[in-house]
């Protein structure tokens, strides 16, 4: 269970001012715990404590850092089951869920772990012609400084991890909001960098009334920002944020594209698409929203994923057999409801699904949505595919490309020649081919194009974000030998 009240960690230490903010459980909608809220003041003595922690945390050895992210590897896998309860009973997620989540959580410090002593420079050769002979160039990374973090509901505890483990092993101190529905998970995970040697001031993490969080966006203090969330809140951060570097991972409607040559692995194929439009309850920004099958094995597939959205069991996230859990609340269900009767009124069908209780809203499957519907258009944010049937394969990735988002698309197809041209053609951040859009791995350079966003999470990548190469070029003096 959760504590009665939790602190905000402010300069690495907890305090209890308040507890302003109620947390609910997302099934029952009742208030489970309250959390310590932070005002404009806290904020300000956030921030600058982290200025003030930049020059230790850079000189922090990379030894140190690698320390730091182990101690909490090892806290985390401890408290693992702890750590998926609270992300049961504030985020929804049905307890298979929170502890793949929890895994994840734990595989991303892991990585930063062993990018934190990997961290290094090159050498570079500068004698391109005769006017540079005598001259070398070497290459190091330095940390950019005081980072401000963003976060948002669906993964409270992996998506914080993404900026806050590469911050660590990069050697940045940052400030963080999570996100004020699920804050608990957060603040678990500050509980445990508590515990460890960082510098004073390293971290803080803020949950913050919304008339307060102009500093984490606004001040030059901060040398980066990293958001993730809603596509018109991140463009609009990135336009207030004025000289810092800005990272944003926004949102999508994930395509998957179905090749003719798919015909003995429909089954497969079926569940890969299930799993991937319905799990988190299709809270993710690279959930199956739209499905793209060749008409030749069309009725076949329909049938299947039909048949795998109706044996999901909707329910109570805490009980084991449940693999559907509630929305985030009941408004993000009503408005998703009512995109599916918007998209009937238009001369969609339903094939199952559309039903809502509460937050809770079924699995449901649709075809013949019009491409301009809120429902084809959007982000559904929710546990809703669209299947729609092709002929010509360069015309499915005509329609794949006709969004204005492009994070991520899957292609299930035999034929390298097509998956190379949907790598080529596909406006999006990755091609995942054998599988759904949904597959990623916490390493890999995950990201978006058009409204998707700007910049790259996974480790390695997040950590050359928050670093800045620095350049030494040297000039070598050839002295007349005295022979």
């Amino acid at each position: 269970m959760l504590a009665e009240r939790y602190p905000y960690y402010l300069a690495n230490r907890p305090r209890q001012p308040n507890a302003e903010l109620a947390v609910t459980d997302k099934y029952s909608g009742e208030v489970v715990t309250r959390v310590a809220v932070a005002d404009a003041a806290a904020v300000e003595e956030a921030i600058a404590a982290a200025v003030r922690a930049a020059e230790p945390m850079r000189k922090l050895a990379p030894y140190a850092r690698q320390q730091v992210l182990e101690h909490c590897v090892r806290r985390f896998q401890e408290r693992a089951e702890e750590f998926a309860l609270a992300l049961c009973i504030e985020a929804g997620k049905p307890l298979r869920d929170a502890r793949a989540e929890v895994v994840r959580l734990i595989e991303t410090f892991k990585a930063a772990a062993e990018e934190a002593v990997r961290g290094g420079g090159e050498v570079l050769n500068l004698e391109v012609s005769q006017r540079t002979a005598g001259y070398r160039g070497f290459t190091q990374r330095v940390p950019v400084g005081p980072c401000s973090f963003i976060t948002p509901f669906n993964f409270p505890l992996n998506l914080v991890a993404h900026k806050v483990a590469p911050a660590i092993a990069a050697g940045c101190p940052f400030v963080l909001k999570p996100s004020d529905r699920t804050p608990v998970s957060a603040l678990l995970m500050a509980e445990v960098l508590a515990e460890t040697a960082l510098p004073e001031g390293a971290f803080s993490v803020l949950p913050t009334c919304l008339e307060d969080v102009g500093p984490f966006i606004e001040d030059d203090r901060l040398k980066l920002l990293s958001f993730t969330g809603s596509e018109k809140v991140g463009w609009d951060l990135k336009a207030r944020a004025g000289r810092k570097k800005v990272v944003l991972e926004l949102g999508g409607n994930a395509a998957c594209v179905v090749d003719a040559d798919q015909a003995e692995r429909l089954d497969f194929v079926a569940e890969r698409i299930a799993q991937g439009a319905f799990f988190q309850a299709g809270q993710s920004c690279i959930s199956v929203q739209r499905v793209l099958a060749h008409e030749s094995l069309y009725d076949a597939l329909r049938e299947r994923i039909v048949a795998r959205a109706r044996a999901l069991r909707a329910g109570n996230p805490r009980d084991e057999s449940t693999t559907l859990g509630p929305l985030i609340d009941e408004p993000a269900a009503r408005r998703l409801e009512g995109w599916i009767q918007e998209a009937v009124a238009r001369g969609a069908r339903v094939l199952t699904g559309g039903g809502r209780r509460g937050a809770l809203l079924e699995a449901t499957v649709l075809e013949g949505v019009p491409e301009d519907a809120a429902l084809c258009a959007e982000e559904a944010f929710g546990p809703v595919v669209l299947l729609q049937p092709f002929r010509d394969f360069d015309q499915a990735l005509r329609r794949v490309n006709a969004s204005r988002y492009g994070l991520q698309a899957g292609l299930f197809t035999q034929d390298l020649s097509r998956a190379m041209r949907a790598w080529d053609e596909l406006e999006v951040g990755g091609v995942v081919v054998g599988d759904v859009p949904s597959f990623r791995v916490d390493t890999m350079p995950y990201g978006g194009v058009k409204g998707s966003g700007l910049g790259r999470e996974g480790v390695r990548y997040a950590i050359e974000d928050m670093t800045e190469l620095r350049l030494l070029v040297l000039r070598q003096s050839h002295a007349p030998s005295s022979s």
